[in-house]
């Protein structure tokens, strides 16, 4: 049996099976309200049948729209704890990032943590 790979398709003996399908990805956070200066639990669930997940990163969405990094994870569990900014007010949002090992990526819908006072 033959094997190869370049630019995200896979050669195996005989056929060519090109991955174009993004990986599945989704966040969860714990707890969902903190103070500013606590810190809060951000898990991500992602899988890909097709070549499987390469790295999660863990971002949080600024009050401008603007986005930071805030972790690489590249096993599962894939986890990270994080901060609430000490200048949040109202909530913080963050998101995942999946990139599977064909170079697909993508971002799970938001999680919010409402900001005590």
């Amino acid at each position: 049996m033959f094997m190869s790979a370049c630019g995200g398709g896979i050669y195996v003996g005989g056929y060519w099976d090109y991955d174009d399908w993004p990986p599945d990805v989704s966040i969860a956070v714990n707890p969902g309200s903190a103070a500013p200066g606590q810190q809060v639990a951000l898990v991500a669930a992602a899988s890909d049948a097709d070549s499987g997940v390469d790295v999660v990163m863990f971002f949080r969405i600024e009050s401008g729209g603007g986005i930071t990094r805030l972790a690489t994870d590249c096993c599962s569990p894939y986890e990270w704890t994080t901060t609430v900014p000490a200048s949040a007010t109202g909530s913080v949002r963050y998101f995942a990032r999946a990139f599977d090992f064909a170079g697909n990526v993508a971002d799970s819908a938001p999680v919010t943590v409402t900001v005590l006072p």
